[in-house]
């Protein structure tokens, strides 16, 4: 199984507290690999980095065997590395076609020149056809004319979905894409994930929900206090006494 994403020696501070003290991870392609550990371990911290948002104080990122670690965030989408957020984003004014729209790859945009001799349509076109079928297979498609704040909170993880897969990901970082969300649309998302990475997309998952991880994802992957503590099958991380000791406290 080749590998999706390698991160060595990744470190991150903020004002002199470091939040990430060396992260070493891989994932291979083809996963779908769970991200757990405490509050506080760095996680959402480390997606940030990896994705661009934030720069690494020190330390590699490969994708597909690729350093990115200088590539600017948008240079990290063109080559497949797309996330989501704890909190989803959007544009109040926008409606989800729109939204939709605005996050897919090689826009024509609106210069002189594609007006005068009639280029960009065809790719508008297609990329046009590509949020409908999103926005279909979500169920989000009776929804592509309203504005994103008349949408629940399940709806709108949706469309932070939605919005990931209109940039073609190869490898999708899920911030926490079930949190806050009612239970019928949980096992809703969590059947759209299962699907994505059956048809090829490899997925790295933050979720504080044990039961999904356990469902859903192999393998684990636990931080802790800005380091990768351990990795495994969920029985095998669940048994690990470091791990009961970063969620529990240490026993005396």
């Amino acid at each position: 199984m080749s590998t999706a994403l390698s991160v060595s020696g990744v470190e991150r501070s903020f004002y002199g507290v470091r939040v990430l003290q060396g992260v070493d991870l891989t994932i291979k392609a083809g996963t779908l690999t769970g991200l757990i550990g405490p509050n506080g371990a760095g996680k959402s911290t480390l997606f940030n980095v990896i994705s661009g948002l934030y720069r690494a104080d020190c330390g590699s990122i490969l994708l597909a065997g690729q350093e990115i670690g200088g590539f600017a965030k948008e240079r990290r989408v063109a080559h497949g590395l797309v996330r989501t957020f704890q909190l989803a984003r959007g544009f109040p004014k926008l409606s989800v076609f729109q939204h939709l729209m605005l996050y897919g790859q090689g826009q024509p945009g609106e210069g002189l020149l594609a007006a005068l001799i009639g280029t960009g349509g065809e790719r508008e076109t297609e990329l046009a056809e590509r949020a409908l079928s999103v926005a279909r297979r979500l169920r989000l498609d009776h929804l592509l004319d309203n504005p994103v704040t008349a949408l629940s909170g399940g709806q709108k993880k949706l469309l932070e979905i939605g919005r990931a897969l209109m940039a073609a990901p190869r490898l999708l970082l899920l911030d926490e894409p079930m949190a806050g969300v009612n239970p019928a649309l949980t096992e809703e998302i969590a059947a759209h994930l299962t699907a994505l990475n059956r048809e090829g997309i490899t997925i790295c998952l933050i979720e504080h929900d044990m039961g999904l991880i356990r469902r859903l994802c192999d393998p684990i992957i636990v931080m802790a206090e800005g380091r990768t503590l351990t990795e495994g099958s969920f029985s095998a991380v669940a048994a690990d006494t470091r791990v009961q000791e970063a969620y529990l406290g240490r026993r005396h």
